[in-house]
Order: structure tokens, then C-alpha cells, then sequence
């Protein structure tokens, strides 16, 4: 399944947004990093860098179709552990709210697609994940 070509176009598209976030994170690093602060995340100049070498390394794993497994469940783990710290549109009013609460949706499709690779990886291993 992985290697018919609606997969690998699908794979380049969802690894193009994660590739342009990951490239992002580093650019941004430090204004991440402050955010990241402010939502009172432990060790922010520690965590940031390496949520965003997560995602882009799970994100390479995923365009390779190099351990699906390991890389959608990356994949997962950065997008379960960060949105609902750093987007909590629950706490927020006005425009702050709307970004955060459409960056709160989109990392939650984006999460699910990883759910969607991650039975993927299983199918075209025959159960073991490692193809």
C-alpha cells in the first residue's frame, strides 16, 4: 500500500507541511522557545530544539518510508505532547483565541494522518511495522 503512487504523493504532501514546520521551528527557535516559556513548559531552550529535530526526523522517516512505524508514532507522541500545551485557545480571547484554535485543529488532522500512517506501516508489514 505504502508504495502505490496515491500513497507516496499523500506522504510527499502531508512530509512537505511537516518538512516547512520542522524548517520553521529551527528558524524560529528562540521566539519558540519564549512561547514555550510563557506556557510554562519545563526547560523550553532544551525542549523546543528537540520536539523540532523530532519532528523532522519522524518526518524523513515518513518520506523514506524508512520505520513507519517508529516515525508516525514520533509523530504522535510531538503532536499529542505539544498542541494542547503551546495552542490552549481554551484560555484565550479575541484573534490570539482564532490562531490558536485553527493551529489546535490543524495539528490535530495532522496527528490523526499520523494515526492513519501508523496502520499503514502495520498493513504493509504484515503486522510487524518495520517495512
Amino acid at each position: 500500500m505504502a508504495g502505490d503512487a496515491p500513497s507516496r504523493l499523500g506522504r510527499l504532501m502531508y512530509g512537505g507541511i511537516l518538512a516547512y514546520m520542522a524548517i520553521d521551528g529551527f528558524r524560529n527557535n528562540d521566539k519558540r522557545v519564549g512561547i514555550a516559556e510563557e506556557k510554562g513548559v519545563p526547560m523550553p531552550d532544551v525542549a523546543v530544539p528537540f520536539a523540532t529535530g523530532m519532528l523532522f526526523v519522524a518526518n524523513v522517516g515518513i518520506l523514506l518510508w524508512r520505520f513507519p512505524r517508529l516515525a508516525a508514532g514520533a509523530l504522535i507522541v510531538f503532536f499529542a505532547s505539544t498542541t494542547p500545551v503551546i495552542h490552549d485557545f481554551w484560555r484565550q480571547e479575541g484573534g490570539e483565541r482564532q490562531g490558536n484554535k485553527i493551529n489546535f485543529l490543524k495539528n490535530v488532522a495532522l496527528m490523526g494522518c499520523a494515526v492513519m500512517l501508523l496502520e499503514a506501516a502495520d498493513e504493509d508489514a504484515g503486522g510487524d511495522g518495520d517495512a
